[in-house]
């Protein structure tokens, strides 16, 4: 890519924890199924046969994957992990009055649903971000007796890895089933075979064409009105009744995104190729190469567990003196370098992470009720996947040494009031202009 000191730059993504490249055999199985793209359960026709198939074929393999193979649970195949949550935040029909034990780790998927049907008791964090088996008990026998334990499997801001087995161990001996949000967990650790709920996502596996998945109990689906209706999720309609089918089509409304599911099922046959030990074991070269490379530059701050704890390869941190903003900004335009800026939709989380007060938490949320998002606090996360290598990790760490200590930007930069983003001047950036001129937020949430 083009960069502000007029050298092109390999391109180095450092934002696997929002979404990863395609796989090349991700992208091979694509190609070659697209010719035989066609309606799913909708055909007697050759293609809408052999794309039925493909459809239930990755149903079966994301049952697998998850280690549910073989019993009755089902695979709800949707567009990714927000939309799980919600679709089971409905279809587990709480009321208002039922507690959910959430933690305030969590991504806004995995407190948002539920905040909106029932009542949340959140388990709170240390400075660090971290809390123990023991606050999730002392939740758990909280009265009233909680519905539902809903609990991330690794934190998108600090990669941090939640005690999740200990936990679905203490709520199942208190006859509380258990919720577990694996979008970021999935393409690094195998899943959680105990969980009642797990949902992941495509996006985030290297299989970026928008599937997503919701495993959980055939009983769990099987009354009551789905998520969505419409067809294929029915049996009989008549203009005063409807009679809905059997799950998991009750729970797929509408043509399926056969394509995401060609593509996510070819995703997880890498992985499993791969194999998690293999995965685990480049992960944590690189978070302790990441994460002790960071808390060695002078003015930068390491946010989230110390090092004793084993993470992803995730970091958040900020750097003394310069908007988070402005930071990603001069990584993209004059290194490279991809990252994410901003909240990562876990704005609870962060806030205890920097430390910010309530008073300092009401400014900044008073500005961005009128529009400007400038002083909207935040980091910088990098974030890792197979394809990162430790050279890749060295190139952010010495392009952030130089920012960090006060190398001048290579050009001016604007801040956007509304956004909150920087840009460098116009006149001198090699970006290409539909970049420059249409492109959104970096960092809305």
């Amino acid at each position: 890519m083009p960069c502000l000191d007029g050298r092109r730059r390999p391109y180095l993504s450092l934002d696997a924890a929002a979404s990863t490249a395609a796989l090349p055999s991700v992208m091979k199985r694509v190609d070659e199924f697209v010719p035989w793209y066609s309606s799913v359960h909708r055909g007697a026709g050759y293609k809408s046969r052999l794309s039925t198939a493909a459809y239930e074929e990755a149903r079966e393999a994301a049952l697998t994957f998850a280690g549910r193979a073989g019993g009755d649970d089902v695979a709800i195949i949707c567009r990714n992990t927000t939309e799980a949550l919600n679709h089971l935040a409905y279809r587990l029909r709480l009321a208002p009055t039922d507690v959910v034990v959430t933690t305030v780790v969590e991504h806004h998927a995995n407190l948002l649903p539920w905040a909106r049907v029932a009542t949340c008791r959140h388990v709170e964090c240390g400075p660090e971000g971290t809390f123990s088996l023991e606050d999730v008990e002392a939740a758990l026998d909280e009265r009233p007796r909680p519905a539902l334990v809903a609990v991330t499997g690794a934190s998108n801001i600090t990669g941090w890895l939640p005690p999740v087995d200990t936990i679905i161990a203490a709520a199942h001996r208190r006859g509380v089933p258990v919720v577990v949000d694996a979008a970021q967990l999935a393409p690094h650790r195998r899943l959680y075979e105990g969980a009642d709920f797990v949902a992941f996502s495509g996006h985030k596996m290297y299989a970026p064409f928008g599937a997503g998945v919701l495993i959980g109990p055939r009983a769990a689906f099987a009354d009551g009105d789905p998520f969505l209706a419409g067809g294929g999720a029915v049996d009989l309609v008549d203009l005063g009744e409807v009679v809905w089918t059997e799950p998991p089509e009750r729970e797929e409304a509408g043509s399926p995104n056969v394509v995401g599911a060609v593509a996510l099922h070819g995703a997880m046959d890498v992985l499993g190729d791969i194999g998690w030990e293999a995965i685990a074991d480049h992960d944590r070269r690189l978070a302790r190469q990441l994460r002790g490379g960071l808390a060695s530059i002078p003015g930068v701050r390491l946010l989230g567990p110390s090092s004793g704890q084993e993470t992803l390869p995730v970091a958040a941190f900020t750097v003394e003196g310069i908007p988070h903003g402005l930071v990603a900004a001069r990584l993209a335009a004059e290194e490279g370098i991809g990252v994410r800026h901003g909240c990562f939709c876990a704005h609870p989380y962060l806030m205890r992470l920097l430390g910010l007060s309530a008073s300092e938490v009401a400014t900044y949320r008073s500005e961005v009720r009128r529009g400007d998002r400038r002083h909207m606090p935040g980091a910088v996360r990098a974030s890792c996947g197979i394809n990162t290598t430790e050279g890749d990790v060295d190139r952010l760490l010495e392009a952030l040494n130089r920012i960090a200590a006060g190398d001048p930007p290579l050009a001016s930069y604007h801040q956007d009031a509304r956004t909150g983003d920087f840009r460098p001047d116009p006149d001198v950036t090699p970006w290409r202009e539909e970049i420059r001129l249409h492109g959104g937020a970096c960092s809305p949430g």
